[in-house]
């Protein structure tokens, strides 16, 4: 006992230590005792007393005190993304997913808006895991800034490694867009805004949610008038009871399946700190355990999923089509020992495979495995721009400009790729009446290489022009096409045996970096969990300059096609095709091209010699 409250106390010193290093001595006798208490009381030193007074949110580009609009561009980006209508706990600097941090405490804010402010394009602001180390002299056509999160040496990136280096201050979770300061709220990502009451009832207010009730038979009334008589709604039900459980009840009393489509996007990233709530305990009763007692907080979330997905086998067994989001929920549900349904189980050593399966497969597919796995490997996924005039008519021109562009492309394009483009084309045409704007005058579509460039290309134009009043910064979420190496989401239907490997999404970073992107980022962890995965994303500001069309012509053809040659090279047709047609296209483009075993006869020969 003494060694551990040895060791205990030589850690919170260090962090301690780690902390004070931003101020100068004379300030330490005074912060020290604030920093120990929210260490003790939180796990991790916010600097709670540096929170800024004024108002958190994405100004006009032009009121940002810059030496460059490319570091304004980084600086409403960040705001944005703090912004309280934005973020999900932004006292805490979490944008979204539970611990989705921009940084790790409010001097890093502070510290990395006062280097902005100077930053000339001679320089690079360099960011270690939420730290600012600097501004370093670099290139007019380097990143204005490039942001690490979490990179730890792999044998050392486990749950346990992460809690000890968070608390000392010295790594953070940046979740994907969080820490890239690039999220553009719930249009972007609606679920990972909702874990607690104070979030939800900010969505609703916001008309992302249309009802939202406390009451379980209320919750089931309203499922069954929604069935029944096809109404359309979106219904938030806030309790700590397991709602599938009572659909299960109901179908076991009444014969009827109140539901035929079933996902589950809880924050299982993060199980155990607070994006999994156990149905066996209030929500004040989950956060007091979750504090005074980990361990059993753990046994106990463990315990509720395996209830979890008990409802589900019997659910889908009824007749629902269940998918995984590609959360960790069902990587989550298999390590709290719970036999996950599936054909030709076995169970080794306590755990449950599927024999024949490899190792990211389950019974419940991942969407990515069912829907975006063939989107992707096509090229489209979710590109975003943000219009920084703050003026919603700039946001209004935009997205006519957008789907001009795409309309005028689809008309020669192959009857797949059509459905895309017109999926989109309705989108973003119907989007402005929907008023889907949380934060920033900010949009996003799916799109493919070619017409990620052209909208690009069209909207920098239209700023040359005059025709949009002010810079627009380009981005996409990390869940993409190259961006992310995730075994259990979005690279989960990779099948060469490369699915645990992260060269893409490291070489999607190096490659935007210097090919023009305005900043780049690489994260661990993002979505899927710490250790889990490895993710990219990028800001492109466009100012209406020749060379900021070359960036984004040069930065967005390489974006797009690493990955498309990768799902490629991994054997997937669509990918096939897609990167022949843009070679076609393209011709300084040169990608390896598999050969494909045609006579499955050759390897059973050769292994029977």
């Amino acid at each position: 006992m003494a060694k551990g409250k040895d060791k205990q106390k030589a850690n919170e010193t260090l962090a301690l230590k780690n902390a004070l290093r931003y101020f100068p001595p004379s300030h330490h006798a005074t912060l020290a005792p604030e920093f120990a208490q929210e260490l003790r009381q939180y796990g991790h030193i916010y600097m709670y007393r540096f929170c800024p007074t004024l108002r958190m949110r994405a100004y006009p580009i032009d009121q940002y005190p810059c030496c460059t609009r490319q570091a304004a561009s980084i600086m409403l980006m960040i705001m944005n993304n703090l912004d309280p209508a934005v973020a999900q706990f932004p006292q805490e600097l979490v944008t979204y997913g539970g611990n989705g941090q921009v940084f790790s405490n409010w001097a890093q804010f502070r510290l990395v808006m006062h280097y902005l402010s100077e930053m000339t394009e001679e320089q690079t602001l360099v960011m270690y895991s939420g730290h600012p180390m600097g501004l370093f002299p670099s290139l007019p056509s380097s990143p204005r800034a490039i942001i690490t999160n979490g990179m730890v040496i792999p044998n050392y990136s486990s749950r346990n490694q992460y809690e000890k280096m968070f608390a000392l201050g010295v790594s953070m979770y940046g979740q994907m867009t969080a820490g890239s300061y690039c999220y553009i709220g719930p249009q972007g990502i609606v679920h990972g805004t909702l874990v607690d009451e104070t979030p939800l009832r900010k969505r609703h207010e916001q008309g992302w949610l249309m009802e939202v009730t406390s009451s379980m038979e209320h919750c089931i009334k309203r499922i069954r008038a929604t069935f029944c008589y096809i109404l359309l709604t979106s219904l938030s039900y806030f309790s700590n009871f397991l709602i599938r459980e009572r659909l299960l009840l109901e179908y076991q009393r009444t014969g009827e399946l109140l539901v035929d489509l079933g996902s589950d996007q809880t924050s299982l990233h993060n199980p155990y700190n607070g994006g999994y709530y156990p149905v066996q305990l209030s929500f004040r009763q989950a956060n007091q355990l979750m504090s005074t007692d980990p361990k059993g907080f753990q046994t106990t979330v463990q315990e509720s999923l395996r209830r979890h997905v008990e409802a589900i086998n019997k659910l889908s067994d009824a007749g629902m089509f269940f998918w995984d989001y590609g959360n960790a929920f069902l990587l989550e549900a298999q390590r709290a020992g719970q036999p996950i349904k599936r054909p030709f189980l076995v169970f080794i050593g306590g755990k449950v495979e599927k024999v024949g399966g490899g190792a990211t497969e389950f019974r419940y597919p991942s969407y990515v495995q069912h829907i975006m796995g063939d989107i992707f490997s096509l090229g489209f996924g979710p590109f975003r721009w943000v219009c920084t005039s703050g003026d919603p008519k700039d946001l209004a021109l935009t997205d006519d400009i957008a789907a001009t562009v795409l309309e005028g492309i689809s008309a020669n394009v192959s009857d797949r790729i059509r459905q895309q483009y017109n999926d989109n084309i309705r989108w973003i045409r119907e989007a402005g009446k929907h008023k889907m704007v949380v934060g920033s005058q900010a949009r996003i579509l799916y799109s493919d290489q070619k017409g990620r460039i052209c909208i690009a290309l069209a909207i920098n134009q239209a700023i040359a022009d005059g025709r949009v009043s002010a810079p627009v910064v380009i981005s996409r979420d990390h869940h993409d096409v190259s961006g992310t190496d995730s075994p259990f989401r979005e690279t989960s239907n990779v099948y060469d045996g490369s699915a645990f490997c992260a060269d893409m999404a490291v070489q999607n970073f190096v490659g935007d970096a210097f090919r023009g992107a305005t900043w780049v980022a690489l994260h661990n962890g993002g979505g899927v969990g710490w250790g889990e995965v490895m993710n990219g994303g990028f800001g492109l500001l466009l100012d209406g300059s020749e060379e900021a069309a070359k960036r984004a012509r040069l930065m967005l053809n390489w974006d797009v096609s690493n990955g498309v040659a990768r799902r490629c090279w991994s054997g997937n047709s669509n990918a096939y095709e897609t990167i022949q047609h843009t070679m076609e296209e393209n011709r300084q483009l040169r990608v390896t091209m598999p050969f494909p075993v045609q006579d499955e006869r050759v390897l059973d020969r050769a292994l029977q010699a």
